[in-house]
């Protein structure tokens, strides 16, 4: 069974939006890419840690789900990672209210051994120095590496990310991110720059309006799928993150045309996601309702015409 590694936090989260608000939930990104990822037949491998205020019932969730969490380290009497944010009425912005890293301040990895050997590694949004110890602690260079980053590391990090930005395959990132990284307003053009900086291929995440993926003068694009109700956008582009590297895990094809697939699997399962507030829809989504909702993404967007 191929093997998937993700590193990213496992934290807690405090959402409002103009739907409701919530009081600590699971949240992170290595949660929300392992819930999407357990949606495949592979084995998939958390890197993280939490405090010892972290319930354990979580970990049993995950490792329900075929998750394992051997790499997720509870450091005693620390505090887990925790951020709390409020969204605007568009639900496309939102201001943070609090962020307390705790015990993701000095957070060392480390890649269990079983683990060392991944087929695909999925180098979630952190600091680009904790990123690039992953990839010097695999026993043989993975045959994908995909890394999410945002702003921040742009602004405080930005040659360290710019290093290990050469060491990877895959960038997962959103308009406005593409945009800074880059200098260019254009993302076609964004899109070449960022390619010159290492990476083959270049994901930018358009939240509702979708998702465009570029490779050495390729260009593809998938829509969201539109939805009558959006409850909490939080994880929806880990998500992505996570539907698109299990896909890619369970085919063992990296091809620019089965990444077409993957794109659509991630944003497929991105549509879950933003139903209900934190992870509570990956944690119930059923394959039944995976397939329908591919089904649905199919006759939005498949067309027959006639090119004279």
């Amino acid at each position: 069974m191929s093997k998937l590694l993700a590193v990213g936090t496992v934290a807690f989260d405090a959402i409002e939006t103009p739907f409701g608000k919530t009081d600590k939930i699971l949240g992170g990104s290595g949660t929300f890419v392992g819930l999407a990822a357990s949606q495949f037949d592979v084995q998939t491998g958390i890197v993280s840690v939490v405090g010892e205020d972290f319930p354990e019932s979580y970990l049993t969730m995950m490792n329900a789900k075929g998750i394992n969490t051997d790499g997720i380290e509870v450091i005693k009497g620390g505090k887990t990672f925790f951020w709390s944010g409020k969204y605007h009425n568009d639900m496309n912005s939102r201001d943070t209210l609090i962020t307390e890293l705790n015990v993701l301040e000095n957070f060392e990895p480390v890649v269990p051994d079983n683990f060392k050997d991944a087929d695909i590694v999925m180098l979630g949004n952190l600091h680009p120095l904790v990123q690039a110890s992953v990839l010097e602690q695999m026993s043989k260079r993975p045959k994908l590496v995909v890394l999410d980053t945002m702003n921040f590391w742009m602004d405080i990090s930005l040659n360290e990310l710019h290093d290990v930005l050469k060491k990877v395959d895959v960038v997962t990132i959103n308009d406005e991110e593409a945009r800074q990284l880059s200098g260019e307003y254009s993302l076609v053009n964004a899109a070449k720059k960022i390619h010159k900086m290492g990476p083959k291929y270049v994901v930018i995440k358009k939240g509702e309006h979708g998702a465009l993926l570029f490779n050495e003068g390729n260009m593809f694009f998938a829509p969201a799928l539109p939805l009558a109700e959006v409850f909490d956008p939080t994880g929806a582009g880990d998500t992505f993150a996570g539907g698109f590297c299990g896909y890619l895990t369970k085919t063992k094809d990296i091809s620019f045309e089965n990444m077409k697939n993957a794109i659509i699997y991630g944003s497929n399962l991105a549509s879950f996601c933003v139903e209900k507030f934190g992870t509570e829809r990956m944690q119930e989504l059923t394959q039944e309702e995976v397939s329908n909702r591919l089904q649905a993404f199919k006759e939005l967007t498949q067309f027959d015409i006639e090119l004279s």
